[in-house]
């Protein structure tokens, strides 16, 4: 039986009051970190009159679905000129490394005389939910490998002690239909903090699923799932896809299992994306955007106990 997630309605969207100049619209990429019970800090990324993302949050209690606190100051701002984050902060997950918290982001640079593109950073998540920019150096940066842009990594430890990450790479800003080309590949660290890539993780079809991002991985029986942003390169919004993988490194697309798709009416009824899996009291919840690239807020999904867990 294919799985299916049960829609539970917008869960938030940045209010109308006045607020903070840096959190303008958008309440994209979501991230939740456990608070305590129930109660989730929800990290986003949020925009300013200049299209420049920084991060916000606001506590949830994700059961009762009910907004605890709406935070309206920045946690962490976008850099300076000539940063490689200068023109905005688009966040991934968090992982542990010898008891330190860090947050992954995609580091956002738009020069003038040139295309858009990104590098990997790292914050520090310290225990008061505080956040600290690590280095004012990619922990991932374009190479040979790499060669024009990187997003949104995701890093999961694996039972070895090894951890590993899946983040997008951009291989050409056209693939011949006027759409990018954006896959999303493969690295492994044995510290944390080195990486070594492995290139191509998840495969592609130009026309059918070629710009990927923000991939979302969990664990199940038989290995790994993983759901992420895509686009066709036909001229549709972005959906949200899904991958299955026995070892973490070699994926099957698995586009007709998605389990979730555009509503017919209202906020998530253009385009999903961004989407971030979790587990919490033993359900399975997504947190994703719609609409204008989270410009209407995030909602959450449930996959329900009878769905096919793998």
């Amino acid at each position: 039986m294919k799985q299916k997630w049960q829609k539970l309605g917008l869960l938030y969207s940045l209010s109308k009051t006045s607020r903070h100049p840096k959190l303008i619209s958008h309440a994209a990429n979501p991230l939740p970190v456990l608070i305590e019970g129930d109660i989730y800090r929800i990290f986003f990324s949020a925009r300013d009159s200049d299209n420049r993302s920084s991060v916000a949050a606001v506590d949830i209690d994700i059961v009762k679905r009910k907004i605890i606190r709406e935070h309206s100051q920045l946690f962490f701002e976008h850099g300076p000129e000539g940063s490689f984050y200068a023109d905005g902060v688009s966040i991934g997950n968090c992982y542990e490394v010898n008891g330190i918290q860090y947050m992954l982001f995609m580091g956002w640079q738009t020069p003038k005389a040139g295309h858009w593109r990104g590098d990997i950073g790292r914050l520090t998540l310290n225990s008061d939910l505080s956040l600290e920019l690590e280095s004012k150096t990619p922990i991932m940066g374009s190479d040979d490998a790499d060669p024009l842009s990187l997003s949104y990594p995701w890093v999961l430890k694996n039972d070895t002690g090894v951890y590993n990450m899946w983040y997008g790479s951009t291989c050409t800003w056209d693939a011949g239909n006027g759409e990018m080309l954006h896959t999303i590949n493969f690295a492994t660290s044995t510290d944390g903090h080195h990486w070594y890539k492995h290139g191509l993780a998840v495969p592609y079809e130009v026309g059918v699923a070629q710009a990927f991002s923000r991939p979302t991985v969990t664990r199940n029986k038989g290995g790994y799932d993983m759901w992420f942003s895509y686009r066709s390169g036909l001229g549709e919004t972005y959906r949200i896809g899904h991958a299955l993988s026995k070892d973490g490194k070699n994926w099957r697309l698995d586009l007709d299992g998605t389990g979730i798709d555009v509503s017919l009416h209202g906020w998530d009824s253009e385009m999903i994306e961004y989407p971030f899996v979790f587990d919490h009291k033993g359900e399975r919840y997504m947190l994703y955007n719609g609409n204008g690239f989270g410009k209407t807020g995030f909602g959450l999904a449930v996959m329900p106990p009878t769905a096919d867990k793998h």
